[in-house]
């Protein structure tokens, strides 16, 4: 499969006081922008009660495709590893009927302590690490078993969020249980240099979030004791191209990528939405040779 460019709904459904699914508009009206603005996809996200064939219908008559999901939990705790797997297990069923063999895979979001202490490893230890990644091997197995492959996403705030949680973890579950979904705006948060880590895991990186960030944000955000929510609703996230991220060196590196690339800007650095997605598209795009003139509005 080529390249495909999908734009997450997430900015649409975000508030400072958490998730807020009922300040977007239709999954219709949505869908409408996001083609109108010409990405290929967004993020499997079928609503409760809707078959998957019929979600799929709804996105063709957009001419949207499917972009790889998410599934977060807590891989640590031994007392819902059950509840999760069987989670798991469903949520793959439901990527395979909508044709995908792959998707985004979390430690749960949020970490008490690291929400508190953003992209620090706050309370850090070698056990929690280890219950993590074996409860993690377990859930893969789940998925995989179902023709879906899970792509580790680490995100600050939880788990797995530091270099060292996010090598240590590729380096105990086997490629073939667990690819690499990685979100350069989170890696690089997390102190990780995106270019050199997408470089270096290139053959193992089967699905990406896209986004820029602002490094002064964090930095004061970090000097300031600030936590998660207040760091990223500070400005810390950018439109590629804004930011202070090598948006481009990440592209570079990942030259011969097949899957899909998600415009994930959680909160939008412009007025509107829209505005933010259609400069994401524009920066894209061209970059990664999917752009007619004609599609490119500035």
């Amino acid at each position: 499969m080529p390249v495909r460019l999908a734009f997450s709904l997430l900015p649409y459904r975000i508030a400072p006081a958490g998730l807020r699914p009922d300040l977007a508009p239709p999954l219709p009206e949505l869908l409408g922008k996001v083609a109108e603005i010409g990405f290929s996809g967004v993020p499997a996200e079928v609503p409760a009660g809707m078959a998957e064939v019929d979600y799929l219908s709804v996105l063709s008559d957009f001419g949207l495709g499917c972009a790889p999901g998410y599934f977060q939990a807590d891989f640590a705790d031994a007392a819902t590893l059950e509840e999760s797997m069987a989670a798991a297990e469903a949520i793959a069923q439901s990527h395979a009927r909508l044709g995908l063999d792959r998707i985004f895979i979390a430690a749960a979001f949020p970490d008490p302590a690291r929400f508190t202490a953003p992209a620090q490893g706050a309370a850090a230890s070698a056990d929690w690490l280890a219950a993590t990644i074996t409860g993690l091997r377990q859930v893969c197995r789940a998925m995989t078993a179902q023709g879906v492959t899970p792509c580790l996403h680490p995100h600050v705030g939880s788990a797995i969020e530091t270099e060292a949680e996010i090598e240590a973890a590729l380096a105990a579950i086997e490629p073939d249980l667990l690819l690499l979904g990685p979100d350069i705006g989170h890696l690089a948060w997390a102190g990780v240099d995106p270019v050199a880590f997408v470089a270096r895991h290139r053959a193992r990186i089967a699905a990406l979030h896209l986004k820029d960030m602002r490094k002064a944000v964090a930095q004061e955000g970090t000097a300031a004791s600030a936590s998660y929510g207040e760091i990223t609703w500070n400005g810390l996230w950018a439109t590629p191209g804004r930011g202070d991220l090598d948006c481009d060196g990440v592209l570079e590196a990942l030259t011969g990528f097949d899957g899909w690339i998600v415009a994930e800007i959680d909160i939008p650095d412009v007025d509107t939405v829209e505005k933010m997605a259609q400069a994401a598209f524009n920066w894209a795009a061209p970059r990664l040779g999917l752009t007619a003139p004609s599609q490119v509005r500035t």
